[in-house]
C-alpha cells in the first residue's frame, strides 16, 4: 500500500527480523515520532535518539556478528530506515550515517583494527565520521586534494574536509586522501582511520544548514596529522573502491529515507483531508484532492518496489547493484521532494506552520537530493549506463526507418 507496507510481496522476513521491525515501529509510535518535532528544533546532535537506537540494537544492524553486530540484511535495514523516516529524518539518518561512517572500517580495516574499533561502534559507545567531501571536490571524488605521504611506519595527512556529518561528536574519522607520490586520479586515493585526538586535527564550529537538524555538520582540518600504517584501510590506492562500496549502501539508505518520508507525508495529508472541511464537505471528498492523492500513492508504491528490489539485489550480491542504487536514490529522492511539497499544499496555510510536520519534511527532503551524489550526478551515471548497455545489444528489430543512417543490418 502507498501509505504503509505492513505486508509486501517483495519483503519476506524471518521471525527474528519481523520482531526487530515491530520493535522499531513501536519506537516510532511511542518515542521517536512524538519527539521528532523537538529534535528538529535546533541543530545539535540528537544524543537521546542515538542512544535509544543503540540500546534497542538498531545501530548494531550494520555490523558483522563477529564484531558485535547483528548483521541485518539490506532488506531489513531498508524497512527499518523507512519506518523511522516516516516520522523523523534524524532518527533514520543516525542509522544510515553510522553505516556510512563505519563501512570502510568494516570492509578495509585489518583484523586487529576492526577488533579494536568496530565493537565500540556497534554498541554506540563510540562514533566515527566519513571525511570524504572537500571544499573543492564533492561528487567528483577523483578531484580530492587532501594528501597522505608515507614516512616510515606512518602516514602524514594534510587537507580540509567539508560538510562532515557528526564531525563534532565523532571519536574518529575515515579520511580519503591522495598519496603524495601516487598516480593521478582515483587510483591515487587511499583511506585512513584518524583518531580525533590526533595532533593536528581540528574541527570547525557547526555549519548552519537549512534542515535535517539533529545531525550537525562541520569542517575537519588535518595539519601534519600522523597515523600509523596499521590505520590504513585497505591497500594503497583502494580509497576510491572503499568509498564507492560505502556509497552504494548509503544511496540505498537515502532511497529508503525518502520512501519513508513521502509515505508519512501522504498519510498526514490524507488524514488532514479527511477532517478538514472546505466548501461544506471534507477536503478529501473533492475530486481534485482525490486525484492528487491517487497520483502520489501510485508513484510512491512504484518507488517502494524499486527500493525493495534494489535491497534484494544488494543482499544477493547482484553485479548491477550499484547502478540500481543510483536509480533508486535518484527516483525516490526526487519523487519525495515533489510529494512533500504537494502534501504541504493540501494543508494550505497550516502546512507552512512549524506546528505541522510537513515544513520540516520539506526542508529535510532537499538534503536527500544532494547527499551521496546529487540527482544530476546520478542521472549522468544512469544515462551513461543505458548508452553503454544499448550499444552492446543487437540492434532493435524495428530500427530500420533510416537504413542510410544506420547502415546495412
Amino acid at each position: 500500500m502507498p501509505i504503509h507496507a505492513e505486508h509486501h510481496p517483495l519483503v519476506s522476513l524471518q521471525a527474528p527480523e519481523a520482531d526487530m521491525l515491530a520493535r522499531v515501529q513501536a519506537l516510532v509510535r511511542e518515542q521517536i515520532g512524538p519527539q521528532a518535532e523537538q529534535v528538529g528544533r535546533e541543530d545539535v546532535f540528537a544524543w537521546d535518539t542515538f542512544r535509544l537506537l543503540a540500546d534497542e540494537g538498531v545501530i548494531a544492524t550494520a555490523f558483522p556478528r563477529s564484531l558485535g553486530g547483528t548483521e541485518a540484511s539490506m532488506l531489513l535495514r531498508v524497512r527499518i530506515i523507512e519506518e523511522l523516516a516516516r516520522a523523523c529524518s534524524t532518527a533514520a539518518s543516525l542509522v544510515t550515517g553510522t553505516d556510512l561512517s563505519s563501512r570502510p572500517i568494516v570492509a578495509g580495516g585489518s583484523d586487529a583494527l576492526r577488533s579494536e574499533v568496530v565493537p565500540k561502534l556497534a554498541t554506540g559507545a563510540q562514533q566515527s565520521a566519513f571525511a570524504l567531501t572537500e571544499p573543492g571536490a564533492g561528487s567528483d571524488l577523483a578531484g580530492l586534494q587532501a594528501t597522505a605521504r608515507r614516512d616510515g611506519g606512518h602516514y602524514v595527512l594534510n587537507g580540509a574536509k567539508k560538510f562532515i556529518t557528526r564531525a563534532g561528536v565523532a571519536d574518529m574519522y575515515v579520511v580519503v586522501a591522495r598519496l603524495a607520490d601516487g598516480p593521478a586520479g582515483s587510483k591515487g586515493l587511499s583511506a585512513f582511520l584518524v583518531p580525533r585526538a590526533s595532533a593536528g586535527v581540528s574541527v570547525s564550529p557547526t555549519i548552519p544548514k537549512m534542515g535535517w537538524n539533529g545531525v550537525p555538520i562541520a569542517q575537519v582540518c588535518l595539519d601534519e596529522v600522523v597515523v600509523p600504517v596499521g590505520n590504513r584501510l585497505g591497500e594503497e590506492g583502494q580509497g576510491m573502491a572503499l568509498a564507492q562500496d560505502t556509497l552504494v549502501r548509503a544511496r540505498i539508505g537515502h532511497a529508503a529515507i525518502a520512501l519513508g518520508r513521502m509515505s508519512g507525508a501522504l498519510q498526514i495529508a490524507a488524514q488532514y483531508a479527511d477532517v478538514r472541511r472546505v466548501f461544506g464537505r471534507a477536503e478529501g471528498e473533492h475530486q481534485g484532492v482525490q486525484w492528487m492523492l491517487a497520483d502520489m500513492g501510485a508513484r510512491i508504491e512504484a518507488a517502494r518496489c524499486l527500493v525493495y528490489a534494489c535491497a534484494q539485489r544488494y543482499d544477493r550480491q547482484d553485479p548491477d547493484t550499484s547502478i540500481h542504487a543510483s536509480i533508486a536514490k535518484m527516483h525516490s529522492t526526487d519523487l519525495c521532494m515533489k510529494v512533500v511539497v504537494d502534501c504541504l499544499q493540501l494543508l494550505g496555510g497550516n502546512g507552512y506552520l512549524k506546528a505541522y510536520p510537513l515544513e520540516r519534511f520539506m526542508r529535510d527532503a532537499k538534503m536527500n537530493q544532494i547527499g551521496e551524489g546529487t540527482s544530476e550526478v546520478h542521472k549522468n551515471l544512469i544515462g551513461r549506463y543505458l548508452m553503454k548497455t544499448a550499444a552492446a545489444m543487437p540492434r532493435h528489430p524495428c530500427l530500420d526507418l533510416e537504413p542510410d543512417l544506420f547502415g546495412a543490418a
